[in-house]
């Protein structure tokens, strides 16, 4: 199966988007077709065996409009990136400025003689009538011309059997200029007859102006249309337009500054301090602080060495490396992002679907009421002249763009925000689904905690730390365990110096042994200590500790001598307690589900505050749990890696993978998080939850406006409270009710989740601190909330005690949002800051 993307030209509204989809899916070998009105845009699942891209094509043009197949905008990065909805205003805003040129004083002439105002004599008086009438014609032509765009495809349309609202704006201006040429004939034949009430009546009943005024209002509310067009669609030019054009690469030992098409994959780019970096690749040589907020949404720069992975579109803020690239073209991560971000806009929601299938039949219908009231009133036995201004009023204000825009604006401007905030939402359906999420499945690693190793205490109080590291870390550099390298780095932040190890041997189920400098050492649990006859005395407790936390305790020792112990751990990411809290108060349900053993499992249960917890499951039984869930009527969400929980993120209604865009992740996940945090989870739903509240309002006011429009135009109060609707005022209507809606959806982009708007400015800043990380994942940062702080003499107590404390570097206390940032230059236990804080008179309730 091959999925194509063809640009539409020619749609107006969504009976012209539901004609192309209908059309299409009829074709032999189609799949699938999904048509998006706001983006002129088409995407199709098609058999190539059996139907190609030519055929697709020819078909849409047979139904009535054009098609081209959409070219990447990935290519071609040194050309501006093709903009439908700024070529659309450009031709909006001549049509408009010419519609209004001439439709401005064929009005004041119109009606001039209503208000009096002051006319030339020329156009005054019985005698001058047919001047009168033809000069209105004149000024109206330029008008029909510059929009003749609407009779065009409004009657192709109509003569196909599927009228839309181009048809309904035609045939109401086309009604009401052939009357006013047929009343110029009228005022001629009365003139040349002597019949002055004939002059009289057709002089007073002229409709030029209000085909003017119909067609200039219809164009101005396109113009405003075509403008917010462009503004939801910001969020992939923004994207397109991170690329750079140029790349300066490194071949045969010259620098050369080529264009971007150009670099292939394997060559040695270099990247400057201020650059942008242009493809994927891994830093080979230098060092760097990336940041990486237009990709991630995360406003921290990140540090970045030789093996690390630099993301083309990023900015380099600092430093100067080489790098070999990996991703060039359509496979980098920006150009992955950007499909992903277009193919969610055009896609199209359940619920539009929905919206699509009502248009289709809603225009006809409008033509037959038309004609009905027109008929109705003549028998009735009002004039002619009245009958026509009720068939026209009802034809113009019943045109369906609010119809049609209600969900294509809304999904846009839905996924540029997610885009936006490093939510990348797959397609539209993906986002309607989440507002109905109740339950929420996390995997452990690398989703609620980092997914590495990481010291989280050093307990010794029977020798120096210093002899304690160089023994663990000496002994550790000869095994290859992955909690070794949290001891090496450690060992090498602190400047130890490894010392050579003899007789090394690792005992299965125990741990290392050694000789250091003519001293056996040992690293390893406490069987090893039982067997090498090492008392460990009251440390049998801290390990038991250490153990109901989560944790994995090792002990040192020299000879007989118990060095210490160090614990290590997957650490909690610093957000994953808040996420939870924040799911929580939404009313889902949260449960974590993990392969790793009961008694972890159950300390980080504790730990972040999940209620439920499924221990011990293989990757293989996830998918069978998510199903058991679902089987109780819940809708549930997965969150992962993207990688063994791939199954898992499929099976769920909706997959979410938490891991910076990885290429599984983005193949299995309906949502992708970049920043790899798990608040992202709660802005997500919430979004999705704000965006399907848009889209009901849009669709309640499109549908309202037309349930009560239409019977005002049709003249059913007319004879209770002879309420009537003219045509100008009609199009007036219908003009506002498109903008309306449009300008309704794009409140969606000062979107802001329940936490942000809950923690104010001051605090987010300070939440948004990711605890800095040194190699081998070693936290050296804490953030810590704080109550009893009233005033800035308590803000500035804390950071005294604080600052005051050995291994504490920097304390930053922020008193709106009761949170500390503490940076640290060694391990400080959690007890001794909390009994610095309680000393200065003050409580912690949490640290993360």
């Amino acid at each position: 199966m091959n999925k194509g993307y063809f640009d539409i030209t020619g749609m107006t509204c969504s009976a012209c988007s539901a004609r192309v989809e209908k059309g299409i899916s009829k074709l032999e070998g189609i799949k699938g077709v999904s048509v998006n009105l706001l983006k002129n845009s088409m995407s199709v699942i098609y058999d190539e065996s059996i139907v190609n891209v030519g055929q697709i094509v020819e078909a849409v043009e047979r139904i009535g409009y054009g098609a081209a197949p959409h070219t990447s905008t990935t290519k071609k990065q040194n050309n501006e990136p093709l903009d439908i909805a700024k070529q659309d205003l450009k031709q909006l805003r001549v049509r408009l400025i010419v519609s209004m040129i001439f439709s401005i004083p064929l009005f004041y002439i119109a009606m001039g003689h209503m208000f009096s105002w002051p006319l030339p004599s020329f156009l005054l008086g019985m005698e001058n009538a047919l001047i009168f009438a033809f000069t209105q014609f004149l000024l109206l032509i330029p008008v029909l011309f510059i929009n003749f765009k609407y009779y065009q495809m409004g009657y192709k349309t109509l003569f196909q059997g599927s009228p839309n609202m181009d048809t309904l704006i035609a045939i109401g201006s086309s009604a009401a200029t052939l009357y006013g040429i047929l009343a110029i004939y009228k005022i001629g034949y009365g003139l040349g007859h002597g019949d002055m009430q004939m002059v009289h009546q057709y002089k007073m009943d002229l409709y030029f102006e209000s085909a003017a005024i119909i067609l200039a209002l219809i164009t101005l509310g396109k113009y405003f249309e075509a403008r917010a067009k462009g503004r939801t669609s910001e969020a992939i030019t923004k994207l397109i337009n991170l690329a750079p054009k140029m790349a300066t690469v490194l071949r045969n030992g010259v620098e050369e500054t080529i264009s971007v098409e150009d670099v292939l994959s394997g060559d040695i780019v270099i990247v400057k301090a201020g650059d942008t970096i242009p493809v994927d690749g891994v830093i080979t040589d230098g060092y760097s602080s990336v940041d990486e907020s237009a990709i991630t949404g995360e406003s921290l720069p990140v540090d970045k060495t030789a093996g690390d992975r630099a993301i083309g579109g990023t900015v380099n803020k600092s430093g100067y490396f080489k790098m070999c690239v990996t991703a060039v073209g359509d496979n980098t991560t920006l150009a992955h992002i950007i499909r992903l971000v277009d193919e969610a806009t055009s896609s199209k929601a359940p619920i539009a679907k929905l919206a699509d299938r009502i248009s289709g039949v809603f225009v006809p219908t409008v033509i037959v009421i038309a004609l009905a009231a027109t008929i109705i009133w003549l028998a009735l036995g009002q004039s002619f002249e009245f009958s026509l201004s009720i068939g026209i009023a009802v034809l113009v204000i019943s045109c369906p763009c609010a119809l049609g825009l209600a969900t294509p604006t809304a999904i846009m401007a839905g996924t540029g925000k997610g885009a936006e905030n490093g939510i990348l939402i797959k397609s539209a359906e993906a986002l309607e689904i989440a507002h109905s999420i109740n339950t929420v499945v996390l995997d452990k690693t690398g989703t609620i905690t980092e997914g590495k190793s990481a010291i989280t205490d050093i307990t010794s109080d029977r020798a120096d730390k210093s002899e304690l590291l160089t023994v663990a870390a000496s002994l550790e550099k000869m095994s290859g365990h992955p909690l070794a390298d949290a001891i090496l780095a450690k060992a090498e932040n602190d400047g130890i110096v490894l010392k050579d190890i003899d007789d090394f041997s690792l005992i299965p189920g125990q741990g290392l042994t050694g000789i250091m400098e003519g001293k056996h050492c040992y690293a390893g649990n406490r069987k090893l200590m039982k067997a090498a006859d090492i008392e460990i005395g009251d440390f049998a407790d801290i390990e038991e500790s250490f153990a109901a936390s989560g944790k994995t305790p090792l002990y040192f020792a020299q000879e007989k001598k118990l060095l210490g112990i160090i614990a290590v751990a997957d650490v909690v990411k610093p957000t994953s307690k808040q996420a939870i809290a924040e799911l929580s108060s939404m009313g889902i349900e949260v449960l974590m589900i993990t392969g790793d053993n009961a008694k972890t499992a159950e300390a980080i249960r504790k730990q972040v505050g999940i209620k439920s917890v499924l221990a011990e499951v293989l990757p293989q039984d996830k998918e069978r749990e998510i199903r058991t869930l679902q089987q109780s009527n819940k809708k549930v969400a997965m969150v992962g890696d993207g990688i063994n929980d791939a199954p898992a993120l499929a099976r769920a209604d909706i997959g979410i993978a938490i891991g910076a865009g990885t290429d599984i992740a983005i193949e299995s996940a309906d949502i992708v998080l970049m920043k790899s945090d798990l608040l992202d989870v709660a802005t997500a739903i919430q979004l999705s939850r704000s965006t399907m509240r848009n889209i009901r309002q849009n669709l309640f006011w499109a549908f309202f406006y037309n349930t009560i429009g239409i019977p005002v135009a049709a003249g059913l109060f007319y004879g209770l409270w002879g309420w009537r609707l003219n045509p100008m005022i009609a199009a007036a209507a219908m003009s506002l009710s498109s903008v309306s809606v449009v300008s309704n959806a794009l409140r969606l982009r000062f979107f802001k989740p329940k936490w942000k708007k809950e923690r104010g400015n001051n605090s987010d800043s300070v939440i948004k601190v990711q605890p800095k990380l040194l190699k081998g994942g070693i936290e050296m940062k804490k953030i810590v909330r704080i109550e009893g702080m009233t005033c800035n003499h308590c803000s500035m107590a804390v950071e005294k005690a604080f600052k005051k404390l050995d291994g504490v570097t920097d304390a930053t206390v922020d008193l709106a949002g009761k949170t500390a940032a503490i940076e640290l230059s060694d391990f400080v236990l959690d007890d001794i800051l909390i009994k610095a804080v309680e000393d200065a008179g003050y409580e912690i309730v949490e640290i993360q």
